[in-house]
């Protein structure tokens, strides 16, 4: 059913622990991402997975088979980097070709195979192009059909999109699902970029300081974080401090630091006197009319700015916890809009706030 394992994989420099007891069940035929920032592991993690590194403990499989201590060339991996290191010297036909000639096909094997692949990907005509004669897009096309033309069993891309201006990138993220669906390839994406993940993947991998902070789809990062991390890196949050109150089920009663109570979902286990952080996503916030529903939590504050952006503007309110996002779509056009310097409330359901204990909080 997995197309790769990974299981309790930790690996050390010296003193330090780079990945530190991963564990990772990728099915197969699927497209999965780990996501996390700069120096959190994920990188390490994909170069022992590709064998440029070997784990200090732990195993890899592919198709059940363990791979540690196989060098990369006897693993069916291939992996298109960051750069895509395209040979340039190379047509794009000889490019895609460059990995069949040295495993020892025929010319007319080669041939056959290289314009089946690039048809695949869009590029029926391109054989006979220089590298330098593609756009950005179409460079990041040739570098997945040089790995597809050799049917690996995974395709690791390291960043590729990260050398691309933000439309083309924008573009890039639908083609590639368009494309690992197409070829029913497992795919494994590492990015730094939410946006990226969320969208392209079946299953995200967060990852955080050489470990995972929760695996799941992206509607169950997005919606149902695990941890405090979660809730900050994936998506957009209003975070405020607070001091966890009474317990109710799965709701958490917290006071902020003006004093506001208000009623969160309680993601881990929080004691009342602990230190939380609460977590609203400007989405869930709404403009509150005079009459309060008391089932809705309720901050006062001042109107400061609309920042436009389309479906995704925002509106800015100065309150006693600080500014806060709230969604503007239904402002954007600008005759919705309260007027700037106006008192306003703003509301939202505690289905949609998450409480997690404060790191460090004694």
């Amino acid at each position: 059913m997995f197309d790769l394992e990974c299981v309790d994989v930790t690996k050390r420099f010296g003193p330090l622990t780079a990945v530190a007891g991963v564990s990772l069940n990728v099915p197969r035929g699927s497209f999965f991402s780990i996501l996390g920032p700069s120096g959190c592991g994920k990188t390490t993690l994909m170069r022992m997975i590709a064998g440029f590194e070997e784990p200090t403990s732990g195993d890899i499989r592919l198709k059940g088979q363990s791979v540690v201590n196989t060098p990369p060339n006897k693993r069916n991996v291939k992996m298109v980097f960051q750069h895509l290191a395209l040979f340039p010297m190379m047509t794009v036909g000889e490019n895609i070709a460059y990995g069949l000639r040295c495993r020892g096909e025929s010319r007319a094997e080669c041939e056959r195979k290289v314009k089946a692949v690039l048809a695949r990907v869009g590029l029926p005509d391109a054989a006979d192009k220089q590298v330098t004669q593609l756009s950005g897009g179409q460079k990041q096309r040739v570098a997945i059909a040089r790995c597809m033309v050799l049917e690996p069993d995974v395709l690791l891309l390291d960043e590729p999109l990260g050398a691309l201006d933000l439309k083309l990138r924008e573009h890039m993220k639908i083609e590639l699902k368009l494309l690992q669906h197409q070829f029913e390839t497992t795919f494994l994406y590492i990015t730094h970029d939410q946006s990226e993940a969320l969208v392209m993947s079946d299953q995200v991998a967060v990852m955080n300081a050489g470990r995972f902070e929760q695996v799941g789809t992206p509607q169950e990062l997005y919606h149902r974080p695990t941890s405090g991390f979660v809730a900050g890196f994936v998506g957009d949050s209003n975070r405020w401090p607070g001091r966890a109150g009474e317990r109710r089920g799965e709701h958490q009663l917290v006071e902020l630091a003006d004093g506001t109570r208000i009623i969160a979902r309680a993601g881990e286990a929080v004691s009342p006197g602990d230190e939380v952080e609460v977590f609203v996503r400007p989405e869930s916030l709404r403009l509150a009319g005079d009459d309060g529903d008391e089932e809705r939590n309720r901050i006062a504050g001042t109107l400061e700015n609309l920042l436009f952006n389309g479906a995704n503007s925002r509106l800015l309110v100065n309150t006693a916890v600080g500014l806060i996002e709230v969604d503007g779509r239904a402002a954007a056009d600008g005759l919705s809009a309260p007027e700037t310097g106006s008192r306003v409330a703003i509301d939202w359901l505690p289905e949609r706030t998450w409480c997690f204990r404060r790191k460090g909080a004694a």
